[in-house]
């Protein structure tokens, strides 16, 4: 198996499951619509891909991906099973952006497919041998941020679009000295006019100084580089002779071989923002699902990644959430341990919950409205967060502890226990 990558999917068709799977691994190896003379006998032994088992499922009760083909009447259901194909490696080598032609493809547009979803992958070790993976992951992290132990608390700069440089400093530093573990740039702040990178980065930078020469601890502060590929070094490389200790990069915006550029050169853990997932995961029919994502985020070197969170504002069920953290925490060829980073609708009440379905503190918990909207500002939040997150672990109840603690009161005051309002 250490010759192949094996692909797992969810696929509807009005043909015989096992037939279309074998349509999806032709098309995406060795052969056409067509027979050709080039394509021996011996040449698909050696690099047609196989379709390995099918598991049959229920019908759907979804209507089909336009342009479906093979229905004999508009009453049809498509059948519906998993599938687990295997591709040569030597088709494509170790190659991140080549094994997704393969495996993601043209295969979303074959007529044979009523729907189709990527949602897994089984990697040979050659993708570790080429890919180093994160490079500070959970416990560098720790290290870097001061924190060796317990549930590392975050925020983001709001609002969104970002804060003129002296309101920006202001909040740095209120957070800063309220012990915050993490902030970060919102993913809609990159370069612009307002608060230039550089010279965010350098006001940033004096401020997060000025207060660890005051407390002994400096906040890691994740810098959006985003950008071209041809300025992703040159961003980081600011950040990091700035005195800065980490970057972010929206995932999807640079792709996976931007990421696995910026991790060859980077010195600072990368945090993996993952805008636009769910252009890939939300319909249950078309797609990548997150735990392929995740592996080839990891792999492509992320040292932190976005996987919602419990009670979010978005789409996904908490059980969704469940399932993208465990995928996440689980070792890719005995390492690669990237740190989750639980965000959207984070606040104090929702500690408990969270704690009690993931049965860890190895997370990065980022709390935006959750802290700034804390009607006593953002220290309160900060607080206020801390306070539940040490109630939740110590198994106390929020409500007796907010009798003695103002900041958590006034958090469950404003915002309940979290909900998907």
């Amino acid at each position: 198996m250490d010759e192949v990558v094996v692909a797992s999917y969810l696929i509807e068709s009005f043909l015989p499951i096992r037939k279309a799977a074998e349509a999806l691994a032709n098309e995406q190896s060795t052969g056409t619509f067509v027979p050709l003379a080039n394509e021996t006998h011996a040449l698909r032994q050696s690099f047609a891909a196989r379709v390995l088992d099918v598991q049959s499922l229920p019908p759907g009760d979804r209507p089909p991906l336009p342009g479906a083909g093979y229905s004999t009447s508009p009453t049809d259901r498509p059948s519906r099973g998993i599938v687990r194909i295997a591709f040569p490696l030597h088709n494509f080598g170790p190659s991140l952006p080549n094994l997704l032609a393969a495996v993601a493809g043209n295969l979303f547009e074959l007529r044979e497919l009523a729907a189709v979803r990527l949602l897994d992958l089984d990697l040979p070790s050659a993708f570790a041998e080429r890919y180093p993976g994160p490079q500070f992951g959970i416990s560098g992290t720790r290290q870097l941020m001061g924190r060796a132990s317990g549930v590392l608390l975050g925020t983001i700069i709001k609002p969104s679009i970002g804060l003129p440089l002296d309101r920006l400093r202001a909040v740095v530093r209120e957070l800063a000295l309220a012990d915050i573990d993490f902030i970060k740039d919102d993913e809609l702040t990159a370069n612009p006019p307002h608060a230039p990178f550089a010279a965010r980065v350098a006001a940033v930078s004096e401020e997060l100084d000025r207060v660890a020469q005051h407390t002994g601890r400096k906040a890691m502060y994740a810098f959006n580089i985003t950008d071209d590929i041809d300025r992703l070094v040159a961003n980081h490389d600011l950040v990091a002779n700035s005195g800065g200790t980490a970057v972010m990069v929206c995932v999807n915006l640079i792709g996976l071989a931007g990421l696995a550029h910026l991790r060859r050169h980077s010195e600072l853990p990368i945090h993996g923002h993952r805008a636009m997932v769910g252009l890939y995961t939300r319909d249950p029919q078309l797609g990548i699902d997150f735990v392929a994502f995740q592996k080839l985020a990891r792999l492509a070197g992320v040292d932190h990644l976005h996987t919602n969170g419990i009670g979010n504002k978005f789409y996904e069920s908490d059980q969704d959430v469940m399932t993208s953290i465990q995928a996440v925490q689980q070792p890719l060829w005995g390492g690669y341990f990237t740190l989750p980073v639980l965000s959207s609708g984070q606040v104090p009440g929702l500690a408990p919950q969270t704690f009690e379905l993931l049965g860890t503190t190895d997370l990065l918990i980022l709390a935006g409205g959750g802290i700034h909207g804390h009607p006593d500002g953002p220290a309160a939040g900060v607080e206020a967060m801390r306070e539940a997150w040490s109630c939740a672990i110590r198994g106390s109840d929020l409500a007796e502890a907010a009798v003695q603690n103002g900041p958590l009161r006034r958090s469950l005051d404003t915002f309940g226990y979290g909900s998907r309002g």
